[in-house]
């Protein structure tokens, strides 16, 4: 995994999560803390692939395409050992 692939796909959900009004405000909270998690790849960051997947899951009927995006970003982090 590259730091551009990552910040790559971090871009495409923030652009995916921009054009939905159909996000409900706790779903966009995890989605916010998720993504600081990865941006930060801190403490906290060891918590991000189980909310990866439970967000991917939360979103899959719909917003397939946020739902997807995160899994990839599961996907790389995982291939990275986070």
């Amino acid at each position: 995994m590259s730091a551009g692939d990552l910040k790559t796909l971090l871009r495409q959900l923030h652009a995916e999560l921009a054009g939905s009004s159909r996000v409900d405000a706790e779903s966009r909270k995890l989605l916010d803390l998720v993504v600081a998690d990865i941006e930060h790849l801190g403490g906290a960051a060891d918590s991000a692939p189980g909310r990866i997947e439970s967000l991917a899951l939360r979103f899959e009927v719909d917003h397939p395409r946020v739902a997807a995006t995160l899994r990839q970003i599961g996907d790389l982090l995982a291939k990275a050992g986070i």
